[in-house]
């Protein structure tokens, strides 16, 4: 009897250590699943960052082949005090979550405007920047008063907080159509060939866009509430979200956002746009 006592307290010990590390390599499996944490990022010794490479003064590519633009300058940063290289990933407006769900890129710098819609599929951290939807048109013929758009049509871009905007009021305004386009350089080339009367985006960058186009104004400044933008992960990557926010803070803190702001935006946007327009310099 002794010896089958011992023998079921033999066989319950091994049961006991073969399933605490079967459980300790399914958890490290987990982990390294997650080909976005920070320790497999490292590990790769680059971090994958989707940027817009039509969007100046955002994120472009000059006439060198160069990448530059705020947003570049806020990832190249990033990766720097990561202790890795950086590798950016070319995105549109309307692929950006795709591409983090399909584990194309890391992390999103791509004047990613955060709302309740875009909660539920992305994790933002920390905002540096806020915008407001912004009006563009001829300023021989200005729309400066939403009411003015009623029988008229515009362009937005798609996956943008100006499509979710005009779409959910197109009724209410009495908007004649909505162009939409994929990228930021086919949405302004269509204004420039008067396919619509206006184009809605985010006010910023408009600014920066009327400056080399004088033949246009933002009539409206703003419409519909301030918004926050803010890098984006992977819906679940704490790893990734947890270290961002504390760069945020940390890059904050150092005043790197209003170097950002007078080295890649400010020569841009001229006197009508100021550092406290655009940056978030309070921790959120």
């Amino acid at each position: 009897m002794k010896k089958i006592q011992k023998l079921i307290v033999g066989l319950l010990t091994v049961l006991s250590i073969f399933s605490l590390v079967s459980f300790a390599g399914l958890s490290s499996a987990k982990a390294d699943s997650n080909q976005s944490s920070v320790s497999a990022i490292k590990k790769r010794g680059y971090i994958r960052i989707a940027v817009f490479g039509d969007l100046q003064p955002y994120g472009w590519v000059n006439k060198d082949g160069k990448r530059v633009g705020y947003d570049v300058r806020l990832a190249r940063q990033i990766a720097k005090d990561l202790g890795v290289k950086v590798k950016f990933v070319q995105v549109n407006a309307n692929n950006r979550v795709d591409t983090l769900n399909s584990n194309k890129a890391d992390l999103v710098l791509a004047n990613f405007t955060v709302t309740d819609e875009r909660k539920q599929v992305v994790d933002f951290a920390k905002p540096y920047m806020k915008v407001s939807i912004g009006v563009v048109s001829l300023k021989s013929d200005p729309i400066t008063k939403v009411s003015q758009l009623k029988n008229k049509s515009i362009i937005i871009n798609k996956g943008t907080t100006a499509e979710n905007y005009f779409v959910s009021n197109q009724s209410k305004l009495g908007i004649k159509s909505i162009l939409k386009f994929d990228t930021k350089t086919q949405q302004f080339n269509a204004l420039k060939n008067k396919r619509a009367n206006a184009l809605a985006d985010d006010n910023s960058y408009l600014y920066a866009w009327v400056k080399k186009n004088p033949k246009y104004t933002v009539g409206i400044k703003t419409l519909g509430p301030s918004q926050d933008i803010s890098p984006a992960v992977k819906k679940g990557n704490k790893s990734l979200l947890n270290w961002t926010n504390k760069e945020i803070t940390k890059l904050n803190k150092d005043g790197f956002f209003k170097t950002d702001f007078n080295k890649e935006l400010k020569p841009y946007f001229g006197s009508e746009v100021k550092a406290s327009d655009i940056i978030i310099t309070n921790d959120k």
